[in-house]
């Protein structure tokens, strides 16, 4: 590097690369497949428009509420990574401005919402405490739609471990109102013929949204917390997108060998499967053959790659449905649709009309945002194992 390029490293405002910032030639493939450009049509809420900002804040320009709202705008979906032609690593850029921004753009009650999901037991009563509320009338159905809240569960079983060859990372959200899914991943995976470990109460939670957060230290913790949670070489399997995304970039969060050796163990619960898909339980007589609409979550799709994984996973059970859209995004974005409300709707609204065309009896999703957005719009929505799991007649209880 030479010596101008080592000061302008030393003087960099926000904590990215500077090589990665100046590889975006500003070609334009990646307005279609950013969900706030196409529902907006504005330049400032495109990648280009979001790094030209994030080049100008370099450049000496101000850090203000202009380019905080370019920045919090964004779904970070990671679409325009697909598409771009110069491998401009867009999450990671946005990641660092959004560490900028934390300082003052998260709020207190946002900082405490995501410091309760590393405590899973307060996470579990709150969860169930809210069951008690919608079932009283407190909370009514429509708050909840609004919020994206399923029926919450009062009371749950206590997931089994079964073995030692695999280990299955359960997270907060997810097991907290979606622990249905762990069990038919547990159970599918048992007629794989292997057992499944479960991790200690340190898993609680991936940081995946602290990093999308901007709370990078914050995120960082939870990561070496969930690390010391899964000793032994065995693979983890991911049924969270999301968590999966981020389990696998701990190398990147971290920067050292113990965090890269971990994700190198880190599978999409898919990957694993399309791996062994000749030892996939049969279809039951009887169960049919549903049409199932594939909608990929983004961080399946364009981070983690594991999308075809998906259908040769879903392919004996059903008649496959390719939506229309490109893999685009449903506007969940983890936190996004509770912070962005009006444009996660929009962006949603684009999703359901897809859907809605495609005419399939059932939607296979694997992330939980992503389903619970959906769900909240009336869309049916399953989780891939759940749907293997019930057409096998696997006992998930």
């Amino acid at each position: 590097m030479t010596a101008p390029a080592q000061a302008r490293a030393r003087a960099k405002v926000l904590p990215v690369d500077a090589d990665d910032l100046a590889a975006c030639v500003s070609c334009g493939l990646c307005l279609a497949h950013c969900p706030t450009y196409r529902v907006t049509g504005e330049e400032a809420l495109s990648p280009r428009g979001r790094i030209a900002a994030m080049r100008a804040v370099e450049g000496g320009a101000p850090a203000d509420g202009a380019f905080e709202e370019m920045m919090q705008t964004c779904v970070q979906c990671r679409a325009c990574e697909t598409a771009c032609p110069s491998s401009v690593p867009f999450g990671r850029l946005m990641e660092g401005a959004r560490q900028v921004l934390a300082r003052r753009s998260v709020s207190r009650w946002q900082r405490g919402a995501y410091a309760l999901l590393g405590h899973h037991r307060a996470l579990l009563a709150l969860s169930a405490a809210g069951g008690v509320a919608q079932r009283a009338g407190v909370v009514p159905p429509a708050v909840s739609r609004r919020l994206s809240l399923p029926r919450l569960p009062v009371r749950q079983a206590r997931l089994q471990a079964t073995g030692d060859d695999v280990w299955l990372f359960t997270g907060c959200v997810m097991d907290a109102w979606q622990r249905r899914v762990h069990a038919a991943a547990i159970a599918v995976v048992g007629a794989c013929g292997a057992g499944v470990a479960l991790p200690g109460a340190s898993a609680a939670c991936c940081g995946a949204l602290h990093v999308h957060a901007g709370l990078r230290d914050e995120a960082a913790g939870l990561a070496r917390r969930v690390m010391s949670a899964f000793p032994g070489a065995a693979p983890i399997l991911v049924d969270s997108a999301g968590c999966g995304a981020a389990l696998k970039d701990y190398g990147h969060l971290l920067g050292t060998a113990e965090a890269e050796a971990f994700s190198g163990r880190v599978q999409d619960i898919h990957e694993w499967m399309a791996a062994r898909a000749g030892l996939l339980p049969v279809p039951r007589p009887g169960s049919g053959r549903p049409r199932i609409a594939v909608q990929d979550p983004c961080h399946l799709r364009h981070v983690q790659h594991a999308d075809a994984a998906v259908r040769t996973v879903l392919a004996p059970y059903g008649e496959l449905v390719e939506l229309a859209d490109e893999g685009r995004c449903c506007g969940a974005g983890g936190a996004y649709s509770a912070l962005k409300p009006e444009l996660a709707g929009a962006i949603r609204a684009q999703k359901v009309a897809v859907i809605d065309a495609a005419g399939a009896d059932v939607v296979a999703s694997a992330n939980p945002g992503c389903s619970l957005w959906l769900a909240a719009a009336g869309v049916p929505v399953r989780h891939p194992v759940e749907i293997v799991a019930a057409a096998a007649g696997l006992q998930t209880r």
